[in-house]
């Protein structure tokens, strides 16, 4: 697959980045790493944002949705109550589709959806040059069918795919279902 240039539809990796941790062994641990599978880059199909308010300012070439975001590309879903995209000057703007991201910043409650996969935060942070995405919360849930996987902070480095799941001072759980297993 050829890859996209970092533009708008780069976000959906973050929304797919976070949904598709694969199972790990153990019940409990301290942190729990993993590798992401089914990361990548989708150029090809549209992206639909929504929310109650936007505002783009040139000057800090910065764009704010606020309220009820929306965020659709295929079968992924975000939804937040406030996401900032931090764009380079002069890389392009918002408002053509075409901004040079830096950062995505998402608050005031993160979900995100991807097929059987969910992820749910009190916040996200998309570090476009270093493509890590960091979800963070008092609980930081993920689901994939019936295996849960909660922590405090995950963290995503989309060029190698390697996740890892902190416990923040607590325990990292972990729940899975022997159903889930691929059938050999």
């Amino acid at each position: 697959m050829a890859r996209t240039p970092f533009h708008l539809t780069i976000f959906a990796v973050a929304a797919i980045a976070a949904g598709s941790l694969a199972p790990v062994s153990g019940a409990f641990a301290q942190d729990t790493e993993s590798r992401m599978s089914g990361l990548a880059l989708s150029g090809d199909e549209p992206i639909q944002i929504e929310s109650d308010l936007l505002k783009i300012n040139e000057e800090t070439s910065q764009a704010t949705f606020t309220g009820n975001v929306k965020v659709v590309q295929g079968d992924t879903l975000l939804q937040a109550g406030e996401m900032i995209v931090n764009y380079t000057k002069g890389g392009g703007s918002v408002s053509s589709g075409s901004a040079d991201i830096r950062e995505i910043e998402l608050y005031k409650k993160v979900f995100i959806q991807s097929g059987t996969q969910t992820a749910t935060a009190d916040a996200g942070n998309f570090n476009m040059a270093d493509e890590i995405l960091v979800l963070t919360g008092e609980k930081v849930v993920l689901t994939d069918a019936d295996n849960v996987f909660i922590g405090c902070k995950l963290t995503v480095q989309m060029k190698n795919g390697q996740a890892k799941l902190d416990s923040c001072g607590r325990r990292v759980m972990i729940q899975l279902d022997p159903k889930s297993r691929p059938k050999k």
